[in-house]
């Protein structure tokens, strides 16, 4: 029973469509990406009537495959200029993915005033003003929504904040996380204002009576889950009581300092001598000391079996955050020189109540001190600051338009971005493969386009040099992979134990053959990889990118970087070489 669900704001209707013959075996950012590559005219206007908003459960997500509960959105960025894909994780998608919906689709625009609230069941798309809740933060509202729609145990809620509301370019799309908390992001890329654009304030999916995923191949489907579960409970990263179950992905804050590629003062540094007060072991061991007890982490979704999702305690034990993720960490303290972990929970806080990316609102901020509108390492000016943005104040607008923005308003040269999207949490002067993922993924800067971290610095499937500039195929080949898993609907962090463990990279495609009965091997993870790839890069061809696009910002190559005095020296037809199977 796969189909779509077309949703047109002009006229505000919604209604099922059979899945097309030829997306049968599509699904998440495959999925996302080919709808918007052929749906989408390349040069609209991001928040005009042409752009839409794609939602698209994984190959795998709603069965009993581990930690597979992603959601993919997918739109032209309003950030870049470019096709965008962000992913969370979330039981939102799980229940889009039992109602046998592949996709939502958001088009149109209204015509009048207001935003709505989307009601999608088994057989009915409905809609209700939402007016009521707009201009509060998320936390306000959320209980409500579920009260008034059956309660945590009948629906998820996907929604924008008032940085949505707003059409901020820094605007994220929210989930609820398992205890109904607005924590989970797929915030990269402004899609949250396109969705604002279009009026539509929050989807409510409720997933009673639902017929289930079909798996054409129950047998096979089995055998590859118990291997993927074997793997990820078997690898030192992803194990029960493992690094990110222990201290989360802000344990890569003192490993990625330590390596002297953690971006500090705006990219000034790649060491922060306060790293420590803001690392997953200070989260970890600051939570035991204020509520009794050791807490290990907890899934984002159901059945993730890796649990790095944290929750950080007040002074007095009541809950501050959740999550504070290593970007979060990064963007919110290192990059800002803030080492304060209580002020780096409260801008997380206000980030998740507003409906803000945190790495690009991190970046904001850093660019903002930059140029001087307030000192590094001014943790209450920059809580300040983000209020402004949820009270859309012209400064908080400036801000919530995102790093570049932001930069161009006051006069900062050095932005550290690539098509218009602020960089994440890794140095790539420091760690060269990650440079070459920022310069040519079709998402702007963006580590999780292909997380060459796992060789370069955590010796996954091998340690490579990160200072060898020579990682054209690395990039290349990561990305491919990386596509191939965001459709699949599993989190990136499976990457960790398929890498390493063969019999996790075949469950993984035993799985996605048990659904769909295909019969792929290991090469068709590359050949699907690269067509999602080739779709992403047409369109951005045709929105006006070139290899220029392609680049990092120039002060990289020559500001030599602290401690290893290195600059960004990888030549520009080197990078060109990624893609044009040369390298």
């Amino acid at each position: 029973m796969d189909r779509i669900l077309r949703v047109n704001m002009t006229d505000r209707t919604a209604a099922f469509e059979p899945l097309p013959e030829k997306y049968k075996h599509r699904a998440g950012r495959w999925l996302t990406s080919s709808i918007v590559h052929d749906e989408v005219p390349a040069t609209c206007h991001p928040l005009g009537p042409n752009n839409k908003v794609v939602f698209s459960p994984g190959i795998v997500t709603g069965t009993s495959s581990p930690t597979s509960s992603r959601i993919s959105v997918g739109g032209k960025s309003p950030l870049t200029g470019g096709i965008k894909e962000a992913n969370a994780g979330t039981g939102w998608g799980r229940r889009l993915a039992v109602l046998g919906i592949r996709a939502i689709v958001v088009e149109g625009r209204p015509k009048d005033d207001g935003f709505w609230l989307l009601k999608v069941t088994k057989d009915d798309a409905s809609f209700e003003p939402a007016d009521a809740w707009t201009g509060k933060r998320l936390s306000e509202v959320y209980p409500d929504v579920f009260a008034e729609h059956g309660g945590l145990d009948s629906v998820d809620v996907c929604s924008i904040g008032v940085a949505g509301e707003h059409r901020m370019a820094a605007a994220g799309v929210c989930f609820n996380d398992q205890e109904g908390r607005p924590n989970r992001y797929a915030g990269r890329g402004g899609l949250g204002a396109v969705l604002g654009s279009k009026g539509l304030k929050f989807i409510v999916v409720d997933d009673g009576k639902a017929d289930g995923v079909e798996i054409a191949d129950e047998e096979l489907f089995d055998e590859g889950r118990k291997k993927l579960a074997a793997a990820l409970t078997e690898h030192a990263i992803t194990k029960p009581k493992g690094a990110l179950n222990t201290y989360g992905t802000a344990v890569l804050v003192n490993i990625i300092n330590e390596a002297g590629a953690l971006p500090t003062n705006n990219f000034r540094s790649g060491r922060f001598d306060g790293a420590a007060k803001i690392a997953g072991e200070a989260i970890f061991e600051g939570n035991k000391e204020r509520t009794g007890g050791e807490l290990y982490n907890h899934p984002c979704s159901p059945g993730c079996v890796i649990c790095c999702s944290n929750t950080w305690h007040r002074e007095d034990g009541t809950e501050h955050t959740s999550c504070i993720e290593y970007e979060s960490a990064w963007a919110l303290g290192a990059n800002c020189r803030i080492d304060d972990l209580d002020q780096v929970a409260e801008l997380n806080q206000l980030c998740n109540e507003y409906g803000l990316d945190t790495i690009e609102i991190g970046g904001a901020i850093a660019v903002a001190m930059e140029g001087g509108v307030a000192p590094f390492g001014d943790g209450a000016r920059a809580i300040e600051l983000v209020h402004e943005i949820g009270e859309a104040t012209p400064l908080g607008r400036i801000l919530g338009g995102g790093a570049l923005t932001t930069g161009r308003t006051f006069g900062v040269a050095r932005v550290p971005h690539v098509k218009g999207q602020n960089m994440p949490a890794y140095e790539p002067r420091a760690i060269k493969g990650i440079g070459m993922t920022y310069a040519v993924s079709t998402m702007g800067a963006d580590h999780t386009s292909g997380y060459t971290i796992a060789p370069e610095i955590l010796g996954v499937s091998g340690k490579l040099d990160p200072l060898n500039p020579d990682k054209a195929e690395l990039a290349r080949t990561f990305q491919y992979a990386t596509a191939f898993i965001d459709s699949t609907g599993h989190c990136l962090f499976i990457a960790f134990a398929i890498l390493d463990i063969a019999s996790g990279f075949e469950g993984m495609i035993d799985e996605c053959n048990g659904v769909l009965g295909t019969e792929w091997t290991a090469d068709d993870v590359a050949r699907i990889g690269k067509e999602i790839l080739e779709l992403e890069r047409d369109f951005n061809r045709r929105a006006g990118f070139t290899e220029l696009d392609d680049r990092l910002p120039e002060f990289m190559t020559y500001e030599p970087l602290p401690p290893h005095d290195v600059v960004w020296d990888v030549a520009d037809s080197e990078i060109d070489k990624v893609f044009s199977g040369q390298a």
